[in-house]
């Protein structure tokens, strides 16, 4: 099946990197106008360059996801879209004797708290039109609990539970929502854990990490006219479960 977004316009919250930038570029290529959102103008010209190397249209804006204000006026600057992809997360991993109050925080604010503002702000406009999609991108630590991330996989099982109470709100008036849950990915924030945590893909299926293309894709489809009969989904794409026991 060709998928056609032609016509459609996508807000991809931090798209100046990694999965973010990579979804805004498979819907660029399949011809949606998107909205590139991050905070860096310089790493946002690049990936609205890179979309319009490709033929693509896109515009960038900036927001800092930890302010409800500023939250609410990216949609407003967003204005009406089709497509919604929360992708912008913060990850720092701490016990939780050493994860202090800020830090507690910023993960509710840009994690659960930004995506509950975009659908709050943008999904009644797909509801009056009869037609909309949210992806919500979650992470395999939503499930499967890792050493000192509690707040963020807390965060993001939030965020799956969401999504499930969005498909159902929002699915009798055309409007679906559904999550990808992202396993370990190679990308720019990714990197700073070092050379050790290419031995975290090891402990996947495929026995590596996921390419951010890789995990783009699963978005796209859930974003898109192939995945229409899909709602309140949790994608996994981790890589698949190593077999155990003895």
């Amino acid at each position: 099946m060709k998928i056609d977004l032609s016509g459609s316009s996508a807000l991809v919250t931090g798209a100046t990197a990694g999965i973010g930038r990579a979804t805004a570029l498979a819907l660029a290529e399949l011809g949606a106008r998107v909205v590139v959102h991050g905070r860096d103008p310089e790493r946002g010209a690049d990936t609205v360059a890179r979309i319009a190397a490709v033929g693509g249209r896109a515009r960038f804006v900036t927001a800092d996801l930890s302010d409800a204000d500023a939250v609410r006026g990216l949609a407003a600057d967003a204005g009406e879209v089709d497509i919604l992809v929360n992708n912008a997360a913060v990850f720092q991993f701490t016990t939780t004797p050493d994860t202090d109050t800020a830090t507690f925080d910023l993960h509710v604010e840009v994690n659960l708290r930004a995506p509950f503002l975009l659908v709050q702000a943008l999904v009644p406009a797909m509801v009056r039109r009869g037609r909309g999609a949210v992806v919500n991108v979650s992470s395999g630590a939503a499930t499967v609990p890792g050493p000192g991330g509690g707040i963020y996989g807390g965060t993001k099982a939030a965020l799956e539970l969401l999504t499930k109470s969005w498909a159902a709100e929002f699915g009798p008036h055309g409007v679906r929502v559904n999550a990808v849950a992202a396993g370990p990915t190679r990308t720019e924030g990714t990197a700073a854990f070092g050379a050790g945590f290419e031995e975290v893909g090891r402990f996947t299926a495929l026995g590596r990490l996921a390419e951010p293309e890789e995990i783009a894709a699963a978005i796209t489809f859930l974003a898109s006219p192939a995945a229409g009969y899909v709602n309140g989904a949790v994608l996994q794409a981790i890589g698949g479960m190593p077999a155990t026991g003895g």
